[in-house]
């Protein structure tokens, strides 16, 4: 694997941001500016996926982080409906509301605009509270636990098909020895990450969900990614807008929805396909590393054009398919070569690229509050002030070996 140069022109550093869910988020945003941080990334949570973002909204929302000492020039998420993705009767009429949003945002000084096309699950984990041996916690994705949900509670049909013979039986034996109560908490967790969860989603609202993709292979699912982008990306472009596309999360099918933002390849397909400058990647370390054959240094560099924003976060694989949230500068990620990768790729460009540190460990104070499942603040605050640290020694390492060079 080739080395970041850290010699040569003087890089940007990073713009450090932290996700805030609006007004009703219990992490208030003074707390964020104590943090460090100079900007929030946030979106107009309350409205439904299909609505058009009004301009009076958008700017209220903006006048709230301004007032605060904050700025907003990344938005996320501005979510692609589910006829979006499915290439249903509503498509057009959706994606001309979408552009409309794009317009409204724009016209607020917005620049990034990230979305993801992950059929109906925006995430998944089994554990939002799974104890680490210092006593804080993190959240934690088990596939024997996928499994015993998927066959034993959703009763999706064929659903065993998508596991091993050795999972389907750990997962017979697990769903066994849980209760009522222990059932039910993970039919909380894994419904979390559905959008609207928090209102209306059960089990058998899922099942209904899912069969809307009943039928639609990977390459039919690119097909409309590809149709949403040809459709939105001119717009964007004369806007001045980037769209980011977040990575599927976890990186591989789930619950037989196929997933077609998951590897270097499925990126780069989706960059020739669409190839308007408006295309681009928010690109998530932790997302794209819950797959070992993904190289997250290499992909930081040959992607790098493209990237309009960073999601920083490391995943401790634990076996295939099971991980759980490391410290920001442990696990699996190898960030200091990722972040060393950011540095040169800042230099080269000239610009600042907008970042935030991806979830956190629920730690200290935060252990008795109610908290956004990894966006409680002391974790994300411990992870951006070493992320911090780590950018800057990168940096002054590039510094010193231009001056002796």
């Amino acid at each position: 694997m080739a080395r970041a140069d850290l010699s040569g022109a003087h890089p940007m550093l990073m713009t450090q941001t932290m996700r805030w869910f609006g007004p009703g988020d219990p992490v208030p945003l003074a707390h964020i500016r104590q943090a460090g941080a100079t900007e929030v990334v946030t979106a107009l949570h309350d409205m439904p996926n299909g609505a058009v973002w009004e301009a009076d909204a958008i700017a209220a929302r903006k006048r709230t982080i301004a007032e605060a000492g904050l700025g907003w020039t990344v938005v996320e998420s501005l979510p692609v409906h589910e006829d979006i993705k499915t290439g249903g009767t509503a498509r057009d009429d959706l994606i001309a509301a979408y552009c409309e949003s794009l317009v409204n945002l724009a016209a607020n000084g917005i620049a990034v605009v990230t979305y993801n096309f992950m059929p109906l699950l925006d995430w998944t984990r089994t554990d939002l509270a799974w104890q680490l041996p210092d006593g804080s916690r993190a959240l934690r994705f088990e596939w024997e636990a996928v499994a015993a949900y998927d066959i034993h509670c959703l009763a999706r049909p064929g659903a065993a098909e998508d596991y091993s013979p050795e999972v389907q039986a750990s997962a017979a034996r697990r769903f066994a020895a849980m209760d009522d109560d222990a059932r039910a908490l993970l039919e909380r967790t894994i419904i979390a990450g559905l959008p609207g969860s928090e209102e209306s989603f059960d089990t058998r609202a899922f099942l209904k969900a899912l069969s809307r993709y009943d039928g639609l292979d990977a390459s039919r699912l690119r097909d409309h990614h590809v149709a949403f982008l040809e459709a939105v990306c001119p717009v964007a472009e004369k806007l001045g807008i980037q769209l980011v596309v977040h990575p599927d999360d976890p990186p591989f099918p789930i619950f037989g929805l196929n997933r077609v933002v998951s590897t270097e390849a499925d990126v780069t397909d989706l960059f020739d396909r669409v190839p308007s400058s408006a295309n681009g990647l928010c690109f998530c370390t932790g997302s794209f590393g819950a797959r070992l054959d993904n190289d997250l240094p290499g992909m930081v560099r040959r992607l790098g054009s493209r990237i309009g924003f960073l999601h920083l976060r490391s995943v401790q694989h634990e076996a295939e398919r099971v991980f759980h949230e490391a410290e920001h500068l442990q696990g699996s990620a190898q960030m200091a070569a990722v972040v060393a990768e950011v540095v040169a790729l800042s230099a080269a460009e000239g610009r600042s690229i907008p970042m935030r540190p991806d979830h956190g460990h629920q730690m200290v104070d935060d252990l008795g509050k109610v908290t956004n499942p990894g966006y409680s603040l002391i974790g994300r605050l411990r992870g951006l002030a070493e992320l911090r640290g780590l950018e800057r020694g990168l940096v002054h390492a590039r510094q010193q070996s231009g001056a002796d060079a």
